[in-house]
């Protein structure tokens, strides 16, 4: 069963740049907070099934809060890096923390590829009515959408393609769920941690700023 803690702590590639490749889904940056940007599934980088049944809350996100992962700043972009990434983080969150699935919703990667983290995440928000219930942050896991990204912030910045999907995606959520742009946060705003690194979360102001643009606001 899953304790509510805070987290530190080949698969089908071809198939997917293939797919990826025909519906011109390549360009993970591009995309208006009018249309749906492309986000893979659970399904898509071969995920684990949950290990518990996770719950479903009968409401709306009214948060978004972002974090880093604390792993590498890796060099690697590719789609399947960033799939690779979403196994070895489920195992961690799996294995050695004793939760049910991931702990986040969504993951970005550094090459800019947009992931759904735990097991049904991305259907509740396309629904816009309802959500997963995460394990991102205690006392936030049921009403804040988790976006986790890959690397470590502290004394760098995420790379552009990074910066750009995140952007979209936070518009998306706000989009979807009705939140307001100054309800995008951070991990540290809500737990005694370093996350989302103090390079990150100094952009937040940026972040907020950007999505009110992307959002036509």
């Amino acid at each position: 069963m899953e304790i509510d803690f805070d987290r530190r702590g080949f698969l089908r590639a071809a198939g997917l740049f293939a797919g990826a490749s025909a519906a011109g889904l390549l360009l993970p940056g591009v995309a208006t907070a009018a249309s749906a940007p492309k986000i893979y599934s659970c399904a898509d980088w071969n995920a684990r099934p949950p290990s518990d049944p996770l719950t479903t809350v009968d409401h709306p996100a009214n948060r978004i809060l972002i974090h880093h992962m604390a792993n590498a700043n890796s060099p690697e972009t590719s789609l399947a890096h960033g799939c690779q990434v979403c196994l070895d983080n489920q195992q961690d969150h799996m294995d050695n923390n004793g939760w049910s699935d991931t702990g986040q919703h969504f993951t970005v990667s550094r090459g800019g590829y947009r992931f759904e983290g735990r097991h049904g995440s991305l259907s509740t928000l396309r629904s816009g009515k309802q959500m997963v219930r995460a394990a991102h942050c205690p006392g936030q896991n049921e009403n804040a959408i988790g976006i986790e990204n890959e690397g470590l912030y502290t004394t760098a910045e995420p790379p552009q393609a990074q910066w750009k999907s995140l952007v979209v995606l936070c518009a998306y959520v706000c989009k979807q769920y009705g939140i307001p742009v100054t309800e995008i946060k951070g991990h540290r705003d809500f737990f005694n941690t370093e996350c989302p690194g103090d390079k990150l979360y100094s952009k937040l102001p940026q972040l907020r700023a950007e999505v009110t643009a992307a959002l036509g606001h």
